[in-house]
């Protein structure tokens, strides 16, 4: 991301050093005009997210350099600060009048402008790219809106009825919806419900326009679950504050919700891992299983072309493929021999106990397919539920693959470690019948295969 860039114009050099050292101090950028002419001519060459400007300067004014900017569609919506040693209320008047967004004392600079500049400029991040969609069968209406959004920084996407602001709706998702009530092919009740109704659709912030002040339709679209309600005529000021608030909040919304969910899945990855190395720590052959499972099913999935979510994802589910063997008594688990059937019949419930263990946690619902099935075998002899084929979810067919090949490749109280070259050996020959022969192309292309003459081995074994 970018540092923000300000103007700041005013005549002493005094003024303009010191506001330039402490915004440079905050990581903004900051370019420098001696008066208002020069100060436009710079805005007219490149973008600014904020302009400081003194009012009394020779060659042109604040006021004037402010009225050149709110005039220029181009310049518009950039965000205005006076910064003057005139107190008077009509001065502060004329401030506002032409544009400003801020008008500030300069001796109370020191307090007031530094929070108006970080305020300012929040917003401008806030409000950049985001697109609303605005939803009138009135075309002077759309026009009117479109151009006071668009001129307040907005991108705006619109249309005349609620049936095609829905299909609009699903394919770009906007930041904002707008909509007016009465409308033809689908009014603005029926719109705002089938909004609230896609789970993709309603968290997105909908505010009615109406000409109506019909209390008992302001409450129906309100329990239906719209943000906001503009009745008509409405200032075009008032839309653009309206939805600024509206974004503002709920970007901050989202964002508390992004925190409290990482907050929630780092404490439950903890949790989990305390319980993987309680595991690992009664079993030295097994200890570091799950890191290198994890590692190598991510490599597969790399190459698979697995999105960056889903690769996130598979390594979390790696990880935790063996939780349910928590469960399992030590005198199966650590058998230095042969299992009986009975004690396989054990074993087996693993993945089962596993899938237990995370089925409370709601963020761990994605991840509990690739854990219960892990052990499930493409010709459908495998466990707990016989899955075969495609039947067998892709994270658990990845994560199957690896668990072998490392199984192989290390101690266990039953055998020694193979080498590389007979494990992947037998790899191959389990392929299609036992293990998903696409994840196993793919693993040999990730490690390379040199195989050699080895015997056969029951994958059973492989727990």
């Amino acid at each position: 991301m970018r540092n923000p860039h300000v103007l700041i114009v005013d005549d002493s050099k005094t003024i303009r050093s010191v506001l330039s050292s402490q915004l440079k101090s905050r990581s903004i950028d900051v370019t420098e005009a001696v008066d208002g002419l020069q100060g436009l001519n710079h805005i007219r060459k490149r973008h600014y997210d904020l302009v400081i400007t003194d009012v009394i300067m020779p060659n042109m004014d604040g006021y004037q350099l402010c009225t050149e900017i709110k005039n220029n569609p181009e310049t518009k919506s950039t965000p205005v600060i006076i910064l003057s040693t005139n107190e008077k209320n009509e001065q502060i008047e004329k401030g506002f009048e032409v544009g400003a967004a801020a008008y500030i004392t300069k001796n109370k600079a020191g307090k007031e402008l530094f929070p108006y500049v970080q305020e300012i400029l929040d917003k401008s991040k806030l409000l950049r790219d985001r697109l609303i969609l605005v939803v009138d069968d009135s075309k002077y209406i759309l026009k009117v809106v479109n151009s006071g959004l668009s001129d307040a920084g907005f991108n705006v996407i619109t249309a005349s009825n609620g049936s095609e602001a829905y299909e609009i709706a699903s394919n770009e998702l906007p930041d904002l919806i707008l909509s007016d009530i009465n409308m033809p092919v689908m009014d603005g009740i029926e719109f705002c419900d089938k909004i609230q109704k896609n789970p993709d659709l309603s968290s997105i912030p909908f505010v009615i326009m109406s000409s109506g002040g019909d209390r008992r339709t302001m409450r129906e679209l309100l329990h239906k679950g719209a943000s906001a309600f503009l009745v008509k005529p409405f200032n075009i000021d008032q839309l653009v504050i309206t939805a600024e608030k509206l974004l503002s909040d709920h970007f901050k919304m989202v964002l508390q919700q992004r925190e409290l969910l990482k907050t929630e899945r780092n404490l439950i990855l903890g949790s989990i891992t305390s319980l993987i190395q309680a595991l690992e720590a009664r079993d030295p052959y097994t200890r570091g299983h799950s890191d290198t499972v994890a590692s190598i099913s991510v490599k597969i999935a790399k190459q698979m072309s697995f999105n960056p979510h889903d690769l996130e994802r598979i390594e979390f589910a790696a990880r935790l493929h063996d939780l349910g063997k928590i469960g399992i008594r030590d005198d199966v688990l650590l058998k230095p021999g042969p299992l009986t059937s009975e004690e396989f019949n054990l074993i087996k419930q693993h993945p089962s106990l596993g899938a237990e263990i995370l089925r409370p946690i709601p963020s761990m619902e994605d991840v509990i397919p690739a854990v219960l099935y892990h052990h499930e075998k493409m010709n459908g002899q495998g466990y707990p539920h016989g899955l075969i084929g495609n039947e067998i979810p892709i994270w658990a067919r990845v994560i199957a693959v690896a668990d072998v090949y490392d199984a192989l490749t290390t101690d266990r109280p039953y055998r020694k470690a193979m080498a590389h070259n007979k494990a992947m050996d037998i790899i191959t020959q389990n392929s299609e019948f036992q293990l998903c022969p696409e994840c196993v192309k793919t693993f040999k292309s990730v490690i390379p295969d040199n195989p050699m003459d080895c015997k056969e081995l029951n994958l059973a074994e492989c727990i």
